[in-house]
């Protein structure tokens, strides 16, 4: 099964909703949530585009707005 990282940050309130799309989406348990402030790649890499949905085993990304049923392409 696929993993996924969503980067975010702490308060952002498109992350919250990232989330919850993914919640819906049901890969939860295959989610890892990286927060990008402490991380100055990620910061600099992600910072403007926040929140970003990444499949693990290609990179393949997801850059705000996204979707359920864009969510669900990405799973598979």
């Amino acid at each position: 099964m696929a993993q996924f990282t969503l980067y975010s940050s702490e308060g952002c309130h498109l992350c919250e909703q990232a989330l919850v799309l993914c919640r819906q989406a049901g890969i939860e348990e295959r989610l890892t949530v990286t927060d990008i402030v402490n991380n100055e790649h990620l910061a600099e890499r992600y910072g403007m585009h926040i929140p970003v949905l990444e499949r693990q085993s290609d990179n393949r990304q997801l850059f705000w707005p996204f979707s359920l049923v864009e969510i669900k392409e990405l799973v598979g």
